[in-house]
């Protein structure tokens, strides 16, 4: 079958997945994209419209969407699934947060065939990916998007002559990642400063990390930590203090200092720590919460 006579449905409108429909376009396959805004998968009338589509084989990328089990009866092929970290470890919502926040130094992308449960399908295919401390959560999903595409280009075809025999994944060692909320993003000053550095790298952008900053008449406003780094230096002060230490804005942490680059308090903009502190000069020797 020729390319441009399969016909693919693509699951999947976001920035992961973006490098993988342009990798079919240009490879001339045939598709149909379904993003979120859509349309509910649970809606009779839309599933009328999938089954009238006619799809030989279905494509989920960053879709964020369980896909109810009477739409894989539909395609020829079935639905196959784009996931990024390697699995059977990190299924679920937040593969590269979870990666970047445990201080993973090892990750990849797993094409697997989709079934009932998520994340759950006999492995395709997968390729590994270092993970480097220096790069934040956009970065690192940037380049296992691009990584994730080259690899869908490989197997697709592989898949499609029956080249490929897939294999069940081993459900023992499973490990899974849940959806983050505002809550995860509060920084605990007591953990080292390398697990609070890679909670920032991993997920600063969103849902945000942040702390409490209490002001001299009392009240408690939230600030957002938006870019920071590490000082290897013997900590003097509790967690949560704020103090120069060469030259640098830091706070002390339950081991080593975490020296803060851009912040944003609450209500305001986004803005490089030391002209933060010229509006407000009490930040210094200041116990963050």
């Amino acid at each position: 079958m020729h390319n441009k006579d399969l016909k693919i449905i693509f699951f999947g409108d976001t920035e992961f997945s973006e490098p993988s429909r342009q990798a079919l376009v240009k490879n001339e396959y045939n598709i149909t994209v379904i993003s979120k805004k859509d349309g509910s998968l649970k809606d009779e009338k839309f599933f009328e419209y999938f089954k009238g589509l006619n799809p030989d084989i279905c494509i989920v990328a960053d879709y964020g969407r369980i896909i109810p089990a009477h739409y894989l009866e539909i395609p020829k092929f079935g639905f196959i699934n784009i996931h990024p970290s390697l699995l059977p470890k990190y299924r679920g919502p937040s593969p590269i947060q979870t990666t970047i926040i445990n201080g993973d130094m090892e990750t990849g992308v797993t094409i697997i065939k989709v079934d009932a449960e998520v994340d759950h399908g006999d492995i395709l295919s997968s390729i590994k990916y270092q993970v480097s401390r220096g790069k934040k959560y956009k970065d690192t999903e940037s380049d296992l998007a691009g990584l994730g595409a080259k690899l869908l280009t490989e197997t697709l075809p592989k898949y499609l002559s029956g080249e490929i025999k897939p294999q069940e994944q081993d459900h023992s060692q499973a490990t899974y990642t849940k959806m983050l909320v505002r809550q995860d993003g509060r920084i605990d000053w007591g953990q080292p400063a390398e697990k609070i550095y890679d909670l920032i790298r991993a997920i600063s952008h969103e849902p945000g990390t942040w702390t409490l900053l209490r002001q001299a008449q009392g009240q408690a406003k939230i600030l957002n930590i938006k870019e920071a780094d590490v000082l290897e230096k013997g900590v003097q002060e509790q967690p949560g203090i704020v103090v120069n230490v060469d030259n640098e804005i830091v706070v002390a942490t339950g081991k080593w200092y975490l020296i803060l680059k851009t912040v944003q308090l609450e209500g305001k903009r986004e803005t490089d720590v030391k002209a933060f502190i010229n509006g407000y000069r009490d930040f210094l020797n200041s116990k963050l919460e």
